[in-house]
């Protein structure tokens, strides 16, 4: 067997090695791992044959073979590389041209423009390079530069959907400030609609009333009107006592105790119940029982609370008080004030106890607070005068605790809720508006059923 020269295989192992070595430098170097976007093909494991190590005279060419075989690879993955970053290029410029077109930017268009042509033609010279396979003759260079241009596109791109993304916030919020000022305005034109409502405008259909025509239907319309501007005075109590941080659960449990609610936001109807009381109180005595003047015989009652009526309808409570701070509706004011607002709520509300202290030196405060009570106050008592401008007078009635209900004197608040259940025998927890009987009419009171839960 002959010897195996030393010179004859050490040169080739030496290229075989740097070679091996030189593709694992570029693999760290560009830090392309093997499941990147441009996976690169293995190189083909070289076997060294017997015949090779003992002198082959073809082997030098084998080796020199495999060397070139392992450079053409890197120089199309180069190639590759640069394929790539340049489509990479191109989606950043066309994400720029998107954004221009809205808002519309000529600059920007034109700038983004330019670049698409510009990458699209490197890509026709890329096209045209593997044709020819003129390949470059440093791939690691290349591939380095390839990857740091793809990343500065993948910036730019992003870039380009922040922008895009900021742009598109301020338009949301651009909306978001439209619709609270349409918001704002609707509320406005609101207050401004229920503030009419509150005053004399709803009851101008009365304005050519007179005592021989009034009927039923007219005290139904008062009653209507009454009950609207009791709520919007609820409405603002119940905000009050929120702003003042009341506990309004608390306060309607102890309005009335022991109801469970149907729903949580039904809490608001033992509020309407406690002021209803109040204000109707003493309703069935001429006056409220609260002048200290002669009552005019039974006869003419008819025709003096008619005339009470006509006078009070068409004023706004503010000014008729400022006009008449003696009168009977002055005194009805003070003393339904006095007793439905406590001076610890007062006090809550306002930082001190101002009002009362004006109502008990013969004045009246000039506030948006009072100015709602004042016109609720009024409502009921146009109510109490025309229910005393027929002959018999009208009467008020409630219905008390677990009482069964009936269709024929009561309604109910929460009529879905209420008879949307198995209970076929429902009863009142507690009436929110007291009914009347006008003559043989009865005008339903309004209640709220027990929840079975209550029982």
């Amino acid at each position: 067997m002959d010897s195996v020269k030393r010179s004859s295989v050490t040169p080739s192992k030496s290229r075989l090695a740097r070679t091996f070595s030189k593709v694992l430098h570029i693999r760290v170097a560009t830090g392309i791992a093997p499941n990147d976007e441009i996976k690169k093909p293995k190189p083909q494991k070289v076997v060294v044959k017997d015949s090779q190590l003992k002198g082959d005279p073809n082997s030098d060419s084998m080796f020199d073979d495999e060397e070139d075989e392992i450079q053409e690879r890197e120089a199309l993955e180069a190639l590759l590389a640069k394929i790539f970053a340049s489509i990479s290029s191109v989606k950043a410029a066309y994400a720029q041209l998107q954004l221009a077109q809205s808002p519309y930017d000529a600059e920007g268009i034109q700038s983004a423009d330019q670049m698409i042509v510009s990458e699209l033609k490197n890509l026709s010279e890329l096209k045209q390079c593997y044709v020819k396979r003129q390949f470059d003759i440093s791939p690691e260079t290349t591939m380095l530069l390839a990857e740091i241009q793809e990343q500065k596109s993948l910036l730019k791109t992003y870039e380009v959907m922040r922008k895009k993304m900021e742009f598109q916030q301020k338009v949301k919020d651009s909306e978001i400030a439209s619709l609270k000022q349409k918001l704002e305005s609707l509320n406005n034109q609101n207050r401004l609609t229920e503030k009419r409502l509150n005053q004399s405008g709803p009851l101008s259909v009365l304005d050519n009333l007179h005592l021989s025509g009034i009927s039923p239907n007219h005290f139904v319309t008062v009653l209507r009107h009454t009950v609207k501007s009791i709520r919007s005075f609820v409405r603002l109590l119940i905000d009050e006592m929120k702003s003042a941080d009341w506990d309004v659960d608390a306060a309607a449990s102890a309005i009335e105790p022991g109801v469970v609610y149907w729903r949580p936001d039904h809490k608001c109807f033992a509020f309407e119940s406690f002021v209803c009381r109040e204000m109707f109180d003493g309703f069935q005595f001429p006056y409220f029982s609260l002048s200290n003047d002669s009552l005019p015989e039974r006869r003419r009652w008819q025709q003096v609370f008619f005339e009470r009526f006509v006078e009070l309808k068409s004023s706004k409570a503010k000014d008729y008080l400022a006009q008449k701070p003696r009168s009977t509706f002055a005194k009805f004011c003070r003393v339904k004030y006095l007793r439905l607002i406590h001076p610890r709520m007062e006090m809550a509300f306002f930082g001190n106890t101002s009002h009362r202290n004006l109502m008990s030196a013969g004045e009246f405060p000039e506030t948006t607070f009072f100015a709602l009570f004042a016109e609720m106050a009024k409502r009921v008592w146009l109510l109490h005068c025309l229910a005393f401008s027929f002959q018999p007078e009208g009467t008020i009635f409630q219905v008390s605790e677990g009482s069964r209900f009936s269709e024929v004197y009561m309604e109910t608040i929460a009529e879905e809720e209420a008879f949307n259940t198995t209970e076929y025998d429902p009863r009142v927890a507690f009436t929110v508006v007291p009914g009347f009987k006008i003559g043989k009419t009865v005008v339903q009171c309004q209640v709220y059923l027990l929840n079975s839960k209550s029982r």
